[in-house]
């Protein structure tokens, strides 16, 4: 098998690091806010076992793509995401997208059509839309993200310290915990910040009730950083046919504390 370039080009210019093994059916896996390809790596590893190919790539700002000043709005992650699967030709594909990478997903079906893709799979989304408004009152109050960011802002580390005991299962080791956090702080706060502001902006309920291929959302019912009632319950409601699977006492980090779960999950439905 020939090699495969290491990198996607955006439509700036911006180099984008992808991680691309195995050959088969392929699996594009989007991560979640500060995270990288790398914590896809024992879900590579199975599905490439199961005979699918696994692409993966790093968000810009992240891990080993490029770090431009801008393009951290939707439609510009979101055009990363396209350019990531054109250039490498993607075809019948299945979508695995956790947390922020669920914004991006969704907006991909809307900006850029199901052509390419043959089923979505949403693990701990942040979809349908955030933050509350006249519209969406059951949702997060701007004024306690603007304090969250401005929490972030003052003092990342500290702030993560704080939060970081209801994102993990109480006995996930130390060595894991360690891994996120260097993962997380890698990416530098700037971009980390416009992240956060490009989630909670996100409106992707219209874009939700357009969805046309096969959708299995991926919940935590002890989720606190993307809260079940408030995104996964309310994105299956929108999304015509999909299935919510909601595992008990379960957090936001899902790859990482039911793995094992997550991919018999997964590999039923792609299978189905």
């Amino acid at each position: 098998m020939a090699s495969r370039p290491l990198f996607a080009t955006a439509r700036d210019g911006t180099s984008l690091f992808v991680q691309d093994w195995g050959t088969g059916k392929p699996v594009l896996l989007l991560a979640a806010w500060t995270f990288n390809s790398s914590v896809w790596g024992s879900q590579i590893v199975a599905l490439n076992a199961k005979g699918y190919r696994c692409v993966a790539p790093d968000r810009r700002g992240h891990g080993r793509s490029d770090l431009p000043a801008t393009g951290y709005d939707l439609d510009t992650l979101t055009d990363d995401v396209a350019a990531v699967i054109e250039q490498r030709d993607l075809r019948d594909l299945t979508v695995v997208a956790h947390s922020m990478g669920s914004i991006e997903a969704v907006n991909y079906l809307a900006r850029h059509g199901s052509e390419r893709v043959a089923r979505l799979v949403l693990v701990a989304p942040t979809t349908p839309f955030i933050v509350q408004s006249e519209d969406n009152p059951d949702a997060v109050p701007r004024a306690m993200v603007d304090a969250q960011n401005a929490a972030i802002a003052q003092d990342f580390p500290k702030w993560m310290g704080e939060n970081e005991a209801p994102f993990f299962m109480s006995d996930t080791p130390e060595a894991t915990r360690a891994w996120i956090r260097e993962m997380m702080l890698s990416v530098p706060l700037p971009v980390a910040l416009a992240c956060r502001k490009t989630i909670s902006s996100a409106d992707l309920r219209a874009a939700a009730r357009a969805i046309d291929r096969p959708t299995l959302i991926v919940h935590g019912d002890k989720d606190a950083s993307a809260p079940l009632e408030l995104t996964g319950a309310k994105t299956a409601r929108l999304i015509k046919g999909s299935r919510l699977a909601v595992y008990q006492g379960a957090p936001h980090a899902l790859p990482l504390t039911h793995n094992a779960r997550l991919m018999a999950d997964l590999l039923a439905f792609m299978d189905s």
